[in-house]
C-alpha cells in the first residue's frame, strides 16, 4: 500500500525529476514576474461591474491560482456586491451570472440571499421546467446550491432540480461535457480540493478568452513549485518521522507518515506555508499513533493512566506507565512544548494551554470509546457522535493550524477556539460519519463497534441499514449547511484558517473513500498525480 512506509517504493520511484526542479529560483521569479503581468495588463482592464470578472475569478480558483490575487479579488467582489446591493435584484437576470455571483459573493463572505433565485422560478416556487434544456446554467446552479446554510429550502430545491438534470442528461452530452458535469456531480468545486483538480480543470474548459492562456502559464509554473516544495517536505518529514523511532517500538500501529502530510497540505494549501505544513504533521501523526494506542495496544487501566498522565501534563508521570507509553508520552509533551515555543517566538503568543486542553480533550474522548468498546452495551447515537467529533482529531489540527497561521490571535478568539466551535466540530461531524459510512457497509459489524450506523438501528428498529445510512448522509449534509453558515455569518477567524477548516471538510471523502481491500485507490492516483504529473 501507498501509505504504509516513508520508503515506499510505489510513492518514491525516484523518477527523474531533477530535470523539472533544479531551476526553481529561476521559475520562481518567472512567476513573480507573469502574475505582476497579469495583474497591470489583463486584471486592470476589466471593468468592475463585469461579468467577465467573475468568470476569471472562476477559473482562477479552479486553477489554484486564486492566492495569488487575493487583493485584487477581494477588492473586485467587493466593489460588484456593493453595487449590486445599491441597485437591488434588477442586476442581472441571467443564469450563469446569478449563480456564479451567488457562489462567489458566498465563498468570499459576502452574504447574497438565497432569494436570488427566485427570478428562476414559477408560481409554484419551482425551478422552471425550460431551463433544464441550459446545461451549463444547471451546472452552476448545482455548484451554487452546494453553499446553501440551514432553513433555504429554495436553494434545497435548486440542488434536487439541477442534480436530477444533469444525472439524466450526462449521458447525452458530449464527451468532454459529461466528464465535467460527471465530476460535477461527484466533486462540487465548493466540497473538493482545487490542489488535486486543478489539473483536470483545462480540459473541460472551452471558452477562448485571451486572458485564460495568461492563467494557464502561472498554474504550471506554480505548480511546478508546488511540486518541489512536496517533495523536500516530505523528505524532511520522512527524517524526522525516521529518526522519531516510534515506528520501531509500536510495530503494529499505523507506520503513514505519507497520509499524515496530505492532512496538513489540506489545511496549508498556499506554497508559502512549507514550516507549517511540516510542523502540522507532526501532531498528527500522533493522533493516529496514540488512536492505535487506544485500539490496539492499551488495557483499559493502562489507557487510563495514560490519559491521567496527559491530564496532569506532568513529566514525571511517565514512571507510571508501561514502556511501549513512556515514549508516546514523552514525544508528545515535547512536541507540543516546542511547537508552542515556535508559535511563541514567531506570533508572540504561547499556545500551551490550548495544546495541552486539545490533547486531553482527545484522550478523554479516547478513553471513553474504550470503556464502551470493552463492553456491550452501546451509547446512545447522540452521545455517540457528541464524542467521536473530538475523538476524530480533527479538534488537534484546527487548534494547531489555528496557532501555527498566527492570524487573529486575540484573547476573544483563542477562547472561542478552546470551545470547539463549529468551524471545527462541523468537519469533525463529516469527518467522523464519512468514515462511518466506509466502515459500516460490513454487514456483519459488531455491535459495540462504536458504528453511528448501528447506534441509529438500535435505537429506531424500524429503520434498515440502507435507511440509516440516507440518515447518515442528511447529517454529513446537515454538517456542511452548519460549516458554510459559519464561514459565512461569523467571521471571528482570518479567511486563511476559515479555509483550512473548509479544505479538511473537502479532504475527508478521498481519506475514507476505501475499497474492499481497505485499500484508497482514488487517494493515492491523486497524490501520485500531484507528486509525478505535469500539468497540462
Amino acid at each position: 500500500m501507498l501509505f504504509t512506509s516513508p520508503t515506499n517504493g510505489t510513492l518514491f520511484k525516484r523518477k527523474a525529476l531533477t530535470h523539472k526542479l533544479y531551476k526553481t529560483g529561476n521559475l520562481s521569479t518567472n512567476l513573480s514576474e507573469k502574475v505582476e503581468v497579469v495583474k497591470n495588463e489583463v486584471w486592470k482592464t476589466v471593468d468592475e461591474s463585469s461579468f467577465e470578472g467573475l468568470c476569471m475569478i472562476d477559473v482562477m480558483q479552479r486553477l489554484n491560482i486564486d492566492y495569488h490575487f487575493q487583493d485584487e479579488i477581494e477588492t473586485f467582489l467587493e466593489r460588484q456586491y456593493t453595487n449590486y446591493r445599491s441597485v437591488g435584484s434588477g442586476y442581472g437576470n441571467h443564469i450563469h451570472e446569478i449563480a456564479l455571483r451567488f457562489r462567489l459573493f458566498r465563498q468570499h463572505g459576502y452574504f447574497e440571499p438565497a432569494e436570488v433565485f427566485e427570478k428562476l422560478t414559477n408560481k409554484e416556487r419551482e425551478i422552471r421546467p425550460e431551463l433544464s434544456e441550459n446545461i451549463k446554467g444547471m451546472v452552476d446552479i448545482y455548484e451554487a446550491s452546494q453553499l446553501a446554510v440551514a432553513g433555504e429550502d429554495i436553494l434545497a430545491e435548486a440542488e434536487i432540480f439541477s442534480g436530477k438534470v444533469l444525472k439524466e442528461k450526462v449521458d447525452s452530452i458530449d464527451s468532454h461535457g459529461d466528464q465535467f458535469v460527471k465530476r460535477t456531480l461527484e466533486h462540487p468545486f465548493h466540497k473538493s480540493l482545487p490542489l488535486f483538480t486543478a489539473r483536470k480543470f483545462l480540459g473541460d474548459f472551452h471558452d477562448k478568452n485571451l486572458w485564460l492562456s495568461s492563467f494557464r502559464e502561472i498554474a504550471k509554473m506554480d505548480f511546478s513549485l508546488l511540486q518541489f516544495s512536496y517533495h523536500r517536505e516530505i523528505g524532511q518529514i520522512t527524517k524526522w518521522w525516521t529518526e522519531l523511532g516510534l515506528a520501531n517500538e509500536l510495530v503494529y500501529a499505523r507506520n503513514q507518515p505519507l497520509k499524515w502530510y496530505i492532512w496538513s497540505l489540506a489545511c496549508f494549501s498556499d506554497r508559502s506555508f512549507s514550516e507549517e505544513r511540516i510542523e502540522l504533521t507532526k501532531p498528527i501523526s500522533l493522533i493516529y499513533i496514540i488512536d492505535d494506542i487506544f485500539d490496539v495496544y492499551g488495557t483499559l487501566d493502562e489507557l487510563t493512566l495514560f490519559t491521567e498522565a496527559v491530564c496532569r501534563w506532568d513529566i514525571t508521570a511517565v514512571e507510571q506507565l508501561p514502556d511501549y507509553m513512556k515514549t508516546c508520552f514523552s514525544v508528545l509533551y515535547n512536541l507540543t512544548n516546542e511547537i508552542s515555543s515556535k508559535v511563541y517566538q514567531k506570533h508572540g503568543w504561547n499556545p500551551i494551554h490550548s495544546l495541552q486542553n486539545a490533547w486531553k480533550s482527545l484522550c478523554k474522548a479516547f478513553l471513553v470509546e474504550a470503556k464502551w468498546f470493552g463492553c456491550v452495551k452501546l451509547a446512545s447515537a447522540r452521545e455517540y457522535l457528541k464524542n467521536w467529533t473530538v475523538s476524530s482529531g480533527v479538534q488537534i489540527m484546527l487548534v494547531h493550524t489555528f496557532f501555527l497561521l498566527g492570524e487573529g490571535l486575540t484573547e476573544e478568539n483563542v477562547e472561542i477556539i478552546d470551545g470547539n466551535p463549529d468551524i471545527i466540530s462541523s468537519p469533525a461531524t463529516i469527518l467522523r460519519l464519512w468514515d462511518d459510512l466506509g466502515n459500516a457497509q460490513d454487514e456483519n459489524q459488531k455491535g459495540n463497534d462504536g458504528s453511528y450506523v448501528n447506534c441509529l438501528m438500535m435505537e429506531k428498529p424500524e429503520y434498515t441499514r440502507e435507511v440509516a445510512r440516507e440518515r447518515v448522509m442528511s447529517k454529513i449534509s446537515d454538517a456542511w449547511k452548519n460549516l458554510n453558515q459559519e464561514c459565512l455569518f461569523h467571521r471571528h477567524f482570518h479567511p486563511t484558517f476559515t479555509k483550512a477548516s473548509l479544505n479538511l471538510a473537502r479532504m475527508v471523502p478521498l481519506m475514507y473513500s476505501y475499497d474492499d481491500k481497505q485499500s484508497l485507490p482514488g487517494l493515492e492516483d491523486q497524490f501520485n498525480s500531484l507528486l509525478y504529473d505535469t500539468f497540462l
